[in-house]
């Protein structure tokens, strides 16, 4: 769609940033295409096949924000057949930490609706596949996109084998991931909402993952952890209104590389937002080399009234 802030330029100069500087001496893959039946590890044959055949059909509008058109299937397949191969890789061993530069994004599909830029959760179908058929037992989703990840939660909302921990900007679109939705059933406490105000910059941000995001993953044990990493939380982005720099993201990285050490996960990370070419670039080229294990740490000064806030809530299910 003309104007669309979603455009292929996004990854084109993320590509040649990337080959700029020989790969940050990453191991370059192409992504292989997702099955219809990897999708329908999370989503519905409704959802799957209207996809399909809208466009086969030439395409068209499925919401106000998300069109798509003939190629669109193809790039859908091989995106959450991307993010399933970042899985397999890592949970063979071949690596610690792995990214996958892909579009369209995942994190906002639902089990049976497409919506906000997203056809399929790319993540999500990463995730399922890991536990049913890669022999991973539980799996750690964060997603630190600014906006809400509504369709990883809804798609997890019931499940204790996957921890989903969202840290996004609110009140903002799509309006979901208030902080006192904590899951249902057997997934009441493993489906964590962490809402920061317009505004918030890397001491809020750093804070919540240090003194509540780690802790969390700490106690969850996962086998797998995988980053729905959008980069939309950057101050220059247009989308949203918080404040991070490049190296704000590095550290939230950094933080998370060493949780995966910790309890000996692997960390994937699966691109979702970032809508400012050169914010995107920036805050990559400062994210990768920390998740492959440039840096240290460096703690959060203080722990913020917001992480204190979000560990009181935590506690009939967590010892943080």
């Amino acid at each position: 769609m003309p104007g669309h802030p979603d455009t292929p330029e996004r990854l084109i100069r993320v590509e040649a940033a990337l080959a700029e500087r020989d790969w940050l001496g990453m191991e370059r893959r192409q992504a292989p295409a997702a099955s219809e039946d990897d999708l329908g590890l999370v989503h519905s044959d409704r959802l799957i096949g209207s996809i399909r055949d809208l466009c086969h059909s030439g395409g068209g509008r499925i919401d106000a924000d998300t069109a798509v058109g003939e190629a669109s299937w193809e790039a859908a397949l091989h995106a959450a057949g991307g993010a399933c191969e970042l899985a397999r890789a890592l949970l063979a061993g071949e690596d610690t930490a792995g990214y996958c530069a892909i579009r369209p994004s995942g994190h906002h599909a639902e089990p049976d609706r497409a919506m906000g830029f997203c056809l399929f959760d790319n993540v999500a179908v990463a995730a399922a596949l890991a536990i049913d058929r890669l022999g991973a037992q539980r799996v750690m989703i964060l997603d630190w996109d600014v906006h809400h990840g509504n369709g990883t939660e809804a798609i997890f909302r019931d499940r204790a084998d996957v921890l989903v921990v969202n840290v996004h900007q609110m009140p903002l679109y799509p309006g979901t991931g208030a902080a006192a939705q904590l899951g249902s059933g057997e997934g009441r406490g493993f489906n964590v909402n962490l809402p920061v105000p317009p505004g918030s910059g890397e001491e809020t941000w750093l804070s919540l993952v240090e003194h509540v995001v780690v802790p969390l993953g700490e106690r969850f044990d996962p086998d797998l952890i995988l980053i729905s990493a959008g980069f939309d939380a950057h101050r220059a982005d247009p989308l949203a209104s918080c404040e991070l720099e490049a190296e704000s993201f590095a550290r939230m990285a950094r933080q998370v590389r060493e949780l995966g050490a910790r309890v000996g996960a692997p960390v994937g990370a699966v691109q979702e937002g970032g809508y400012e070419p050169a914010a995107l670039v920036d805050s990559l080229l400062a994210t990768l080399p920390a998740l492959a294990g440039e840096g240290d740490p460096v703690p959060a000064a203080t722990e913020s009234p917001l992480a204190t806030a979000a560990r009181e809530r935590l506690a009939p299910f967590w010892n943080l």
